[in-house]
């Protein structure tokens, strides 16, 4: 695998990760959240590069593929943010204007999605915010 494929792949991967973490923030990832995660990779994530996984399919269900898992995990948030935190600073030219704008987006969205935006979620997403500003 190319190193640009490889960090293509740990880039879906710690979105699926941030995702998690966002629907997460309140201790309980919902199971129209999880719906609202897979509309937007379907709706949004799919178009934005070429890279595929080892399996040849396309890279962004990574944020799929991470987000359940973890999810089965039921572990604690914060970690997951923190390694998202991580690759950022690693590989900021990822992240482009566009790019940054539909990670919040998606962020946004799930947390949206039961109920309205609690406390946690919006803690969790101002972070992130925060993070993209600097």
């Amino acid at each position: 695998m190319l190193n640009s494929e490889k960090i293509g792949n740990e880039f879906y991967q710690n979105l699926g990760k941030l995702f998690y973490a966002v629907a997460m923030a309140d201790n309980n990832v919902r199971p129209i959240e999880i719906k609202r995660l897979r509309k937007y990779v379907r709706q949004h994530w799919l178009d934005i590069d070429e890279v595929e996984d080892e399996f040849h399919t396309d890279a962004a269900y990574q944020i799929e593929i991470v987000f359940d898992w973890l999810n089965g995990e039921e572990k604690y948030s914060e970690e997951y943010f923190k390694e998202f935190k991580e690759f950022y600073k690693e590989h900021p030219e990822k992240f482009t204007e566009p790019i940054k704008k539909l990670v919040v987006e998606t962020a946004e969205s799930i947390a949206k999605s039961f109920a309205g935006k609690n406390r946690s979620e919006m803690l969790a997403i101002f972070k992130l915010k925060q993070l993209f500003n600097h």
